[in-house]
């Protein structure tokens, strides 16, 4: 059985635009929390040449159920043209965190 919560992850090259990206998750309850860790270094492939960044992470824990309108937010807040969104599973967790996940983000917007 699939995991009925999960962790998003998602960079930015600025902390507002992470934390642009966090507060309208928070407020629409698409995300209980969101998290920003950085400044990190990130180094990737990109137009076929070996790149690095500073960038910026940002840590979403949501529901399974909500995949699909968070991505769709990020990318309508996002200003990369190919932004980083990937779903990680929670595979365990406290009874109390995730009910409190669930409970917070039980009234989507």
């Amino acid at each position: 059985m699939p995991s009925a919560y999960i962790e998003i992850r998602t960079t930015t090259e600025k902390r507002a635009d992470a934390e642009r990206i966090a507060s309208a998750l928070v407020k629409k309850r698409l995300a209980a929390c969101a998290q920003i860790v950085g400044p990190i270094k990130s180094t990737y492939w990109w137009k076929g040449k070996i790149e690095t960044a500073r960038e910026y992470m940002c840590v979403i824990k949501t529901r399974r159920s909500l995949y699909k309108k968070v991505e769709k937010a990020i990318k309508a807040l996002h200003p990369y043209e190919t932004p980083e969104i990937i779903a990680l599973p929670i595979v365990a967790g406290s009874t109390a965190y995730l009910k409190w996940l669930c409970e917070e983000t039980g009234r989507a917007k």
